[in-house]
């Protein structure tokens, strides 16, 4: 395992820490179809019908942007650092098992989620009836609250375009 940053402060005599982070991943196809088999995996769920994200695990831009954010709040290194293109361990892997993992980081270091928002920018796949099911399971994940929300971004740059997704994810871990 990769060494990790250590704390400013020990989470017995810390406050509530913050943080937020951003994750992007393109589309393995355009919209007439997946260039492979895979599923759309985003937010923590499965997208029928959708091209899946490119990237060395699922390419789940939410999920990975909530890692990171978690990470970065326990000063604990970020995504690349912890489950990075390095580790052919998590190639592969979904951004669910990445937080499961995150989660047992954070309480090996004395911290827990507080909550969290995710926000994923895109034209597609449309979340607004699946927001649920979305916060459940990065709920489920991390072992606290997640709100998820979406929005487009007008038809600029490459989520406009269809291109593909976006995440901007805060994180608020709190001492155990």
């Amino acid at each position: 395992m990769l060494p990790r940053l250590k704390t400013p402060h020990s989470p017995a005599d810390a406050w509530p820490r913050v943080g937020t982070a951003t994750d992007f991943h393109r589309f393995a196809a355009d919209s007439t179809g997946t260039a492979d088999d895979r599923p759309l995996m985003l937010a923590g769920i499965e997208w029928p019908g959708e091209p899946a994200l490119l990237g060395h695990s699922d390419g789940d831009a939410a999920a990975h942007a909530l890692v990171d954010a978690m990470l970065v709040a326990a000063g604990l290194g970020d995504i690349g650092s912890n489950f990075g293109t390095d580790r052919p361990e998590w190639a592969g892997a979904y951004g669910a098992t990445f937080l499961t993992e995150t989660r047992r980081i954070l309480r090996a270091a004395g911290w827990r989620l507080g909550n969290a928002t995710v926000q994923v920018i895109g034209n597609r796949p449309r979340m607004g009836n699946r927001y649920t099911e979305c916060s459940k399971a990065l709920s489920e994940a991390t072992g606290g609250p997640v709100t998820v929300s979406a929005t487009t971004s007008d038809g600029m740059g490459f989520t406009g375009r269809g291109e593909g997704v976006a995440a901007i994810a805060t994180a608020l871990i709190i001492p155990l």
